[in-house]
């Protein structure tokens, strides 16, 4: 089947075909793209318009189709721009997967306006620290989120606030939902540049504080393709290795299981099942039982989110009495699918185990493994998808041999313009239009790319990145604490759960609640350290003064921690 896959791959990207590719130049780099992707996410929104009444959106009991989706979208975009907001400028996006959220970011991006996806987890410092670094020119949030815009002290943006599914009272200076689509529904006219900013997403920081990527509209219009191609050409190799005729493309419904303000459920998903004229089926939170109940509901046909909610919805007692056999893909990416996830979805499904890998910083998707692909290399995130170049190098810069272990870097139309406001995290993130991802990987000689650990200080903790950095910084905070090391501590639920080892010094040691109590005030709750090992002695440091994680991480036993 890898010699199908191959012959295959080679076919869909031939000149002519859908999946031409071609080498253009952006920001002063020669680098690969598909010919055929829309200009913008503009025009992604207006093709999608064909599919009509087909239904696109689904929460709860409530329905969109795409044709009222279109009118909704062309009353919000007329809002915006009656008040103020045109190309280039920032809208920021606060809030749960309401349907809104998806309606918003179609207006945004459309109008030639930049959203910022704004991670429904923050605090109101986090929130304080994204909307200065951002500066948008309206807020469109949740009644949660607009609370906590209302807790913050200090200086924030002159910027329009909307609040959507609010109840009782409506603060001063806050338009509703409601007269917002009381607009027009007359989409305003707009030129857009295919390398212009099309959103904002933030990922965890190094330094402490998190980093705005700026996603372009090529970058995401791209993405969409390579999510199409990623599977179509797996799909037909398998069935031409089977020696069956491959099956036209259907629409799928999607079950959204992940935060809209990541690139997997907006990009990956939405975005790419948008142009398909698929169903798009929204939760509140996630809740293994609610999605089995939705499958059987909805007739869902594809469950992505981070693997612990495949391995929670297997697991489920409700799984052996609901209909789930509509699912013809289970899986996700955010963290490694694990052999013994994808044997379960094999033996316990009639869906195919899907994994993909991708970052913040490529827009989505970089590879893609579906099926029996997925199953015969379980350890695999599959092949590159063909407009990104790929090496592993080690730590001289020097590119290593297949099989040889390195750091990942790619390079490809998908990679992000930079991180806003920091050209020193960018210079050090992008060199030479290479991304240099910080996980350490090979390549086997089929192109199958391996993720087997990281060079960042990071924990991946059920898909969401913890920099470390991030943590100790609000641990050093504290004024019991002297010394602090934050590492992951492995867990069979999550992936990696957040340690943290800290030291008083010639102080009382603190209490373990009031010290996370203490961090829930500064950091999200999933950033919060939920082992803390209070250490007698000064933390372990090599020769340059740093912290010894490792060791730590060896030593310490869960067992033993507050």
């Amino acid at each position: 089947m890898y010699e199908e896959l191959a012959q295959v791959r080679a076919e869909l990207t031939q000149p002519g075909q859908l999946f031409e590719i071609e080498e253009i130049e952006v920001a002063g780099v020669r680098v690969k793209a598909w010919k055929h992707a829309p200009a913008s996410l503009r025009d992604l929104w207006l093709q999608s318009a064909g599919h009509g009444d087909a239904e696109y959106l689904v929460y709860g009991d409530e329905r969109w189709t795409y044709a009222d989706a279109h009118d909704e979208v062309n009353r919000i975009a007329y809002w915006l721009v009656d008040n103020g907001v045109g190309p280039g400028d920032r809208v920021a996006i606060a809030m749960r997967n309401y349907p809104e959220w998806m309606l918003s970011y179609w207006a945004v991006v459309s109008v030639g306006a930049v959203a910022v996806g704004v991670n429904a987890w923050w605090v109101p410092e986090e929130l304080a620290y994204g909307l200065n670094d951002s500066q948008p020119k309206a807020f469109i949030c949740d009644t949660e989120r607009l609370q906590r815009l209302h807790a913050i002290d200090g200086e924030l943006p002159r910027m329009k606030v909307v609040v959507v599914r609010h109840e009782g009272e409506v603060p001063e200076g806050v338009t509703l939902w409601a007269d917002v689509l009381q607009s027009p529904a007359e989409l305003p006219q707009v030129s857009i540049d295919p390398d212009d900013d099309a959103c904002i997403f933030y990922t965890s920081g190094t330094t402490g504080h998190p980093k705005g990527a700026q996603l372009t509209h090529r970058g995401c219009t791209n993405n969409v393709i390579s999510s199409i191609f990623s599977n179509l050409s797996q799909a037909q190799a398998l069935a031409r290795a089977a020696g069956v005729e491959p099956g036209a493309p259907e629409k799928n419904t999607v079950l959204l299981t992940t935060p809209l303000f990541h690139v997997t459920a907006n990009n990956v998903l939405a975005q790419t099942n948008t142009m398909a004229g698929s169903k798009l089926v929204l939760m509140y939170k996630w809740d293994a039982g609610e999605a089995l109940r939705l499958v059987e509901r909805e007739k869902v046909t594809a469950l992505s989110g981070v693997p612990v909610m495949a391995r929670e919805v297997l697991n489920h007692p409700d799984y052996a009495k609901t209909d789930t056999s509509s699912l013809k893909a289970l899986g996700g990416g955010g963290a490694p699918v694990q052999p013994d996830l994808v044997e379960n979805i094999t033996s316990k499904s009639a869906a195919a185990p899907a994994q993909g890998f991708g970052m913040t910083e490529t827009c989505g998707l970089a590879t893609g493994a579906l099926g029996a692909f997925l199953a015969d290399r379980p350890e695999s995130v599959g092949p590159v998808i063909p407009v990104f170049d790929v090496k592993c190098v080690d730590a001289s810069g020097a590119a290593v041999p297949a099989g040889e272990r390195g750091e990942v870097l790619l390079k490809g139309v998908q990679v992000i313009k930079g991180y806003l406001n920091r050209p020193e995290a960018t210079a050090e993130t992008i060199v030479d239009g290479w991304l240099h991802t910080g996980d350490i990987g090979y390549l086997d000689e089929d192109g199958f790319l391996y993720i087997v650990d990281r060079a960042k200080d990071m924990v991946l903790r059920g898909g969401e990145n913890v920099y470390c950095a991030e943590v100790e910084a609000a641990l050093f905070r504290h004024p019991q604490v002297a010394e602090a090391a934050v590492f992951s501590v492995p867990d069979d639920k999550l992936g990696e759960e957040v340690g943290a080892a800290i030291y008083p010094g010639e102080g009382d040691a603190p209490d373990a609640a009031e010290l996370r109590q203490f961090c829930a005030q500064h950091l999200s709750a999933y950033k919060v350290p939920r082992y803390l090992w209070v250490m007698k002695e000064a933390l372990p440091r090599n020769a340059n003064g740093k912290f010894l994680k490792k060791q730590l991480r060896s030593e310490l036993r869960v067992e033993d921690a507050c």
